[in-house]
C-alpha cells in the first residue's frame, strides 16, 4: 500500500469515479471549482477530496452544501480505519455538519471506497446530565484559578477547591473534626473529602478527627492565591 505521505489528492479520483459509476451515478471531475460531482436522475452529490482532514476541507464542503442534495468528504484510509477514538470528535463533527464520510484505500491491486456513512439531518440534541455537571461544577468554583487551553497543570476544580480550603484550615487549626470546620465555612461534604483523601493531603488521628499531612502542607504551596483565601487567622491567643 502506498505510504499516505505519497499520497496525492488525485490518487483518489479513480478508485471514486469508478465506484460511483458502478453505482449508475455520472461522474465528472472539477466542475465549478467541486472535485468530483455525480449525478443519478434529478440528485447531484458533490465530493471533496483531501489528503487529509483540515479545516479548509470542512469549509469547502460546507459550502457545497449550498448546491448539493448531498455532499462527502473523502480522505485517504487511515491506519485502522475511522472507528478508532482519534475519529470519534471527527465522526461527530461531520455528523453534526451533516457532511458524508468516505475513506479511499489507494496503492493496492484493488483500491477500495469505505463509505462510513451518509449525510442525513443532525438531531441537536443536549445532554442534560452533562450540562447540569458543567453549570454545578462552575458554581462550586469560587473563581477563575485556571488557565484556558492547560494541558499539563493540574487544575483546580470545584473539588480540589473545597479540598484546599479544608487544607488551610488545618494547617493553622490543627486536628479538628468536619463538624468544626464545616462551622468555619468548609463545604457540605467535607466529611466525605476526608474520609475519601483522594490527594493524600489528610490523616486521621483518631475518631471523627483529621489532620494535615506532611504531603498535603507541601503540595498547598502550589495554590498560594487560594491559601491566601482560605487560611484562617490563627486561633491562637494574642500575647
Amino acid at each position: 500500500m502506498t505510504p499516505r505521505s505519497t499520497i496525492r489528492e488525485t490518487d483518489l479520483y479513480a478508485p471514486l469515479r469508478d465506484y460511483l459509476a458502478a453505482q449508475g451515478y455520472t461522474v465528472r471531475a472539477e466542475v465549478k471549482g467541486c472535485d468530483v460531482t455525480a449525478t443519478k436522475g434529478d440528485a447531484l452529490i458533490i465530493i471533496e477530496l483531501k489528503r487529509s482532514m483540515t479545516l479548509t476541507l470542512l469549509a469547502q464542503a460546507a459550502q457545497r452544501q449550498r448546491v448539493a442534495d448531498s455532499v462527502y468528504v473523502a480522505v485517504p484510509r487511515p491506519p485502522g480505519g475511522a472507528a478508532g477514538r482519534a475519529w470519534k470528535g471527527v465522526r461527530h463533527l461531520l455528523r453534526r455538519l451533516e457532511l458524508g464520510l468516505i475513506l479511499v484505500s489507494v496503492g493496492s491491486k484493488a483500491p477500495r471506497v469505505e463509505i462510513v456513512f451518509h449525510p442525513v439531518p443532525f438531531a441537536r440534541r443536549k445532554q442534560k446530565s452533562v450540562r447540569r455537571a458543567v453549570l454545578e461544577e462552575m458554581a462550586g468554583r469560587s473563581g477563575d484559578f485556571n488557565e484556558g487551553g492547560s494541558t499539563r497543570r493540574k487544575l483546580v476544580t470545584a473539588y480540589r477547591e473545597s479540598a484546599i480550603q479544608i487544607a488551610c484550615c488545618l494547617e493553622v487549626l490543627g486536628p479538628t473534626s468536619p463538624r468544626d470546620l464545616r462551622a468555619r465555612g468548609c463545604c457540605a461534604k467535607t466529611r466525605s473529602i476526608l474520609y475519601d483523601n483522594v490527594y493524600g493531603w489528610f490523616e486521621r488521628q483518631g475518631r471523627g478527627v483529621y489532620a494535615l499531612s506532611a504531603k498535603g502542607r507541601k503540595e498547598l504551596k502550589a495554590y498560594p492565591d487560594l491559601v491566601r483565601a482560605y487560611r484562617p487567622e490563627d486561633p491562637s491567643p494574642s500575647g
